[in-house]
């Protein structure tokens, strides 16, 4: 998929569906780490929309880049640096994303960003107790449901808790 000058490579699979999880790695990483918690989407009838990379992806080449993919709502999940670039859409492109599920990254406000508040449910698991604080003053920044969860010493969550990582996007794509 171009976007500008750029070419992203995107991996799209699993079911058709109206359902559809947009999967944002981190920094370094390339879509492959998403393959499992992917696996597990696809078995809960979720389309996934995969990256290669988030190098040089901002919120308006997000947004280009959904487009050109013909997607207008859908869910959003990221890992460290690509929940950084999930919070910065959430909140600042109103009415474009379902809900929200991040990982080992606080909100941007936190840590002194100037990232608005989200107003979407959303969903923040961290790999262990050092992140809790952070991951609890996440709550404030989040004007709809907002849950923490902890995974006891766990470095990297889509590749050392996919089921628990997929499990959030699946309760967050579902309407009950």
């Amino acid at each position: 998929m171009s976007v500008g000058e750029v070419v992203y490579p995107v991996r799209v699979a699993g079911p058709e569906s109206a359902h559809v999880v947009v999967l944002l790695p981190g920094a370094g990483e390339d879509g492959s780490v998403y393959d499992a918690v992917c696996e597990r989407l696809h078995d809960s009838d979720l389309r996934t929309v995969v990256p290669d990379t988030i190098d040089g992806l901002d919120v308006a080449a997000l947004l280009t880049l959904l487009d050109g993919l013909g997607l207008s709502y859908v869910n959003l999940a990221g890992d460290r640096e690509g929940a950084a670039l999930a919070w910065e859409a959430a909140a600042r492109t109103f009415g474009r994303f379902k809900s929200l599920v991040v990982a080992d990254s606080p909100h941007p406000a936190v840590a002194g960003g100037d990232c608005p508040s989200v107003e979407i449910p959303s969903t923040l698991l961290v790999g262990g107790p050092d992140a809790r604080a952070d991951a609890d003053a996440s709550g404030r920044h989040c004007y709809s449901d907002f849950r923490v969860v902890e995974l006891g010493g766990v470095e990297s969550v889509p590749r050392d808790a996919a089921a628990a990582f997929a499990t959030e996007i699946s309760l967050r794509t579902s309407m009950w």
